[in-house]
């Protein structure tokens, strides 16, 4: 009996190694974003505050699987294409990727723009997919995208529908200046994602590129969560101010379609 007792203990503290070493891991893969795409032992330590010799142990495991790459000095570490690889099996496989695809190339072919279909992560949007005005779509496998929040429409379309502690964590991160039409004030992005959420959808008028125009609207999952979002977009000239009433009506029933395919139920269907 004090045997097995042993054993399990045993087993247990083994078990709570094995996931501290996995944090610890996620923790270092964390440091790189595409502002700090290399990083050193060291800025990598003082990031995590975990010691240098642990650091050294874990990106030296990360390297050789795959995770991490050296550059040619063999001082820096970057993200390596194993991550890439697994990040567009796992929007492969997303429900959204594999259930969207007819309903945006129909919203193509209706509006006659560029629709973009991307997934909100916790901090930015992740591109999915992209299909054109002749209906052609992009391939995802290639293409790997990721874009702020504060300055698309289909990043306030998410971002107005997140819990007030995802917003206020989206704006304690900074709200980069794209174009001279960028919301960069804190008070003023809360109250456009506050009319957002009145209307339903959002506009992108030429905030993150300046001769880009977006209406764009949430897409959310079986449990009535917004995670994504669809948009229109296309020059300014094209989608004026009068087309904006009727893009967005598209947009909106586009996104609700997608939304019941991922077996999202509305208060008045339910």
């Amino acid at each position: 009996m004090l045997h097995q007792i042993k054993d399990r203990l045993e087993e247990n503290n083994d078990r709570r190694q094995s996931v501290k070493s996995l944090f610890k891991m996620l923790a270092v893969l964390e440091c790189f974003s595409s502002t700090e795409p290399e990083l050193s032992v060291l800025q990598i330590a003082r990031l995590t505050g975990l010691p240098r010799t642990t650091v050294h142990r874990l990106v030296d495991s990360l390297r050789i699987v795959g995770f991490l790459d050296q550059d040619g000095s063999w001082e820096r570490y970057r993200l390596g294409l194993k991550l890439f690889e697994l990040g567009n099996a796992a929007l492969i496989n997303l429900p959204l990727y594999r259930n969207a695809g007819p309903f945006i190339d129909t919203l193509a072919k209706l509006s006659g723009e560029t629709v973009h279909l991307w997934v909100f992560d916790g901090t930015q949007m992740i591109f999915v997919e992209r299909y054109d005005d002749r209906g052609r779509a992009n391939n995802v496998v290639t293409t790997m995208e990721a874009t702020s929040c504060h300055s698309t429409g289909v990043g306030k379309a998410a971002l107005a529908f997140q819990p007030e502690a995802v917003i206020n964590r989206i704006i304690n991160r900074g709200l980069k200046p794209f174009t001279r039409n960028t919301i960069v004030d804190p008070g003023r992005l809360r109250q456009e994602l506050g009319d957002i959420r009145a209307r339903g959808y959002a506009i992108d008028n030429c905030e993150h590129e300046p001769d880009l125009r977006c209406v764009a609207a949430p897409i959310s999952n079986s449990i009535g969560r917004v995670f994504a979002a669809v948009s229109v977009s296309g020059n300014p000239r094209r989608i004026e101010d009068g087309r904006i009433p009727e893009l967005a009506n598209l947009v909106m029933a586009h996104a609700k379609q997608i939304s019941v395919q991922l077996g999202y139920r509305s208060a008045t269907t339910r």
